[in-house]
């Protein structure tokens, strides 16, 4: 005969399991609370989408305690008809810079990474050039590291090592001595990831999982081309009639700057870490969100990785975009009015999804 006490244990079990269950299928996350700024945001999201024929789109709103809302339009693989859900990874492009920022800060408060030494103490094998180099440098875009040529972006070839994707720019000249101007690197995040290994003694995929685990961000990946990842959306570009598969490439060159996949509702819980940091200290994320100064003290709108600056109201925002092969991502976090939004979409649309269309979701949330 079974005992009454352990068929309510049972019963428990089985009620926790298809609670756990209901939530991690769940296509949506809403606090009521804030219903109105939802419906407007739905809207928003809704006209955004027809306008730029984006098959797909994700978008996460929340604070420094939650989330919001989160929910996906539309398709992430139009072939197979299969919708967008708050669980669909896209990729996320030079968002995946902000990834690394984190573990920027969490090396520089572990007193394993010094931002103003050359970057050579962290990654010997990297050749000397002209002038010395630093991490503070590469991370504020300002170390004179070349970006993409040659449409280099399109890399169709895999790479077994951040040491062996160094290759591709190691041994060009730079572009200007380093702290006298600024220029767009993807490159530069290639050497920091070097560095991150060399400071941590781990590699670098392995460091950035821990990050990962410790802010509970599990949807949060390497895009590895050759794997199957489960809720991969499928990318698409336009080729002139419409939305087209986009070019396949293997971004195994460029992890820390362009590597990743992910959802808004992790790059939420990673913008959760700019107000209310678990993983990095206060004064830690100060030093990041502070604008860098050029040698003749010259600010520039760029701190630790994140871009500061402010919304046409004039409210201080952090903030950073990101553009791929079959994506284009934003996130925004207001830090002193306790907002960061996120939105990612299985289409490259560069400049059609930017800090305009951010402000005009975060207006409905300031009613």
């Amino acid at each position: 005969m079974i005992n009454m006490k352990n068929l309510l244990r049972l019963s428990l079990c089985f009620y926790l399991l298809n609670t756990v269950v209901l939530h991690s299928n769940a296509q949506t996350i809403r606090n009521e609370a804030f219903a109105p700024d939802i419906e407007k945001s739905q809207q928003f999201i809704k006209e955004l989408q027809l306008k730029l024929d984006i098959p797909g789109i994700s978008v996460a709103v929340g604070n420094s305690k939650e989330l919001i809302w989160a929910e996906g339009f539309g398709m992430a693989d139009l072939e197979n008809r299969v919708p967008v859900s708050i669980h669909s990874r896209f990729r996320i492009g030079s968002v995946s810079k902000c990834l690394t920022s984190l573990a920027i800060g969490k090396l520089y408060q572990e007193n394993k990474m010094n931002l103003d030494t050359p970057v050579q103490v962290y990654v010997p094998y990297f050749p000397e050039k002209k002038y010395p180099i630093t991490v503070r440098q590469l991370a504020g875009h300002i170390s004179g590291i070349r970006h993409y040529r040659f449409g280099e972006h399109n890399h169709p070839m895999r790479y077994n090592s951040i040491k062996e994707g160094l290759n591709i720019f190691k041994n060009d000249s730079l572009l200007f001595e380093p702290g006298t101007a600024s220029s767009y690197s993807s490159y530069a995040y290639n050497l920091i990831s070097a560095a991150i290994e060399g400071a941590s003694g781990s590699d670098y995929l392995s460091y950035m999982e821990d990050i990962f685990i410790a802010l509970e961000m599990f949807q949060t990946v390497p895009d590895h081309n050759d794997s199957i990842i489960a809720h991969r959306v499928r990318f698409y570009d336009d080729n002139g009639k419409g939305n087209a598969n986009a070019f396949l490439v293997d971004n195994s060159y460029k992890w820390a700057g362009g590597g990743y996949l992910s959802t808004p509702s992790d790059l939420v819980r990673m913008g959760q870490e700019l107000i209310n940091p678990k993983v990095l200290t206060k004064e830690t994320v100060a030093m990041m969100l502070t604008p860098q100064l050029l040698k003749d003290g010259k600010q520039i709108e760029c701190g630790i990785t994140w871009r500061i600056g402010k919304d046409s109201k004039d409210r201080k925002i952090v903030h950073h975009g990101g553009t791929i092969q079959g994506g284009r991502t934003m996130i925004v976090v207001y830090p002193e009015h306790d907002l960061i939004i996120a939105i990612c979409t299985n289409k490259n649309v560069r400049n059609q999804i930017d800090l305009k269309e951010m402000e005009s979701i975060a207006s409905y949330f300031f009613e």
